[in-house]
């Protein structure tokens, strides 16, 4: 079965997040490693990291997914804007580095209006010179699936398949299936038929071992409409049969499936989001 779970703050220190995963029932936890509203980045001191890691074990919530900032931008074609976006995944991926976090979720990028192919290749030589300056780490970016709206790339599980092949140190590279981006994208979930379909487009384009983590949301907008709009858990187009399939997929088994689903700041809709999915586990 999938380790289910969901994004929570790190709001009063980065051991908070674990308070938190374990109030809304969470087998697994993704988190901003720095603060998302800023580019300015305040230094993990040793007794920050030391809490973290004492508390990551201490609840044995696993894994820890870290989420890069939606300030990035790789696919831009602005010099200044793409050196600061490759800069700070730098940064990024050194602070989950320190933490024991295995992995860093990025949306590719959007381009802007430079084109989807000129904007593949930044992202590519992007991520390449991410890869040298992190080399012999074991933190990895795992690329996200989009919507597709606006200029946004890696809507399709064929850009991502390319950014794997086309990056310099790409067998570094994973991937991040958000189940809201894949519907609003035009990928079926709600029939066993669809469902099937649609994994075997992103096992033939991507390759289901390069898939480490699932973003589990339900979608406001319908199929194919290219709106980022996430929903609770069977109340969105996707719909609860539309996760039966996914949670009850025996190629998942062990991958964090992550909400990213509405919420303020009561973890109670995390806690019902969650047991919406276990209830349509099968024995």
């Amino acid at each position: 079965m999938l380790r289910l779970g969901a994004h929570e703050s790190i709001a009063g220190g980065m051991e908070k997040a674990f308070e938190r995963a374990q109030l809304a029932t969470c087998e697994a936890v993704q988190i901003f490693v720095k603060s998302n509203r800023s580019w300015a980045v305040r230094a993990l001191e040793p007794e920050e990291i030391e809490r973290f890691k004492a508390k990551a074990a201490e609840t044995g919530i696993a894994p820890v997914v870290g989420h890069a900032s939606y300030l990035l931008n790789l696919a831009t074609p602005k010099d200044a804007l793409w050196q600061k976006s490759r800069d700070m995944l730098v940064t990024e991926l050194e602070r989950c580095e320190a933490l024991d976090v295995p992995y860093l979720v990025l949306h590719p990028g959007a381009h802007v209006g430079s084109g989807e192919e000129a904007g593949l290749a930044r992202v590519a030589q992007a991520l390449g010179e991410v890869h040298a300056a992190t080399a012999g780490m074991e933190a990895r970016v795992l690329l996200e699936n989009t919507a597709g709206q606006g200029t946004s790339l890696g809507y399709r599980f064929e850009q991502l398949g390319w950014l794997l092949t086309n990056t310099p140190g790409g067998e570094r590279l994973g991937v991040c299936l958000d189940t809201c981006h894949a519907f609003a994208a035009g990928y079926e979930f709600r029939s066993a038929e669809g469902y099937a379909s649609t994994m075997a487009a992103f096992e033939e384009a991507v390759g289901l071992e390069r898939l480490l983590a699932i973003h589990l949301n339900d979608s406001k907008g319908d199929l194919g409409e290219r709106k980022d709009r996430h929903e609770h858990i069977g109340q969105g187009h996707i719909g609860r049969e539309g996760f039966r399939h996914v949670v009850n997929d025996p190629r998942l088994d062990g991958l964090p499936g992550l909400l990213e689903t509405p919420k303020g700041d009561d973890l109670q809709e995390d806690r019902e989001n969650l047991a919406q999915l276990r209830a349509l586990i099968e024995a």
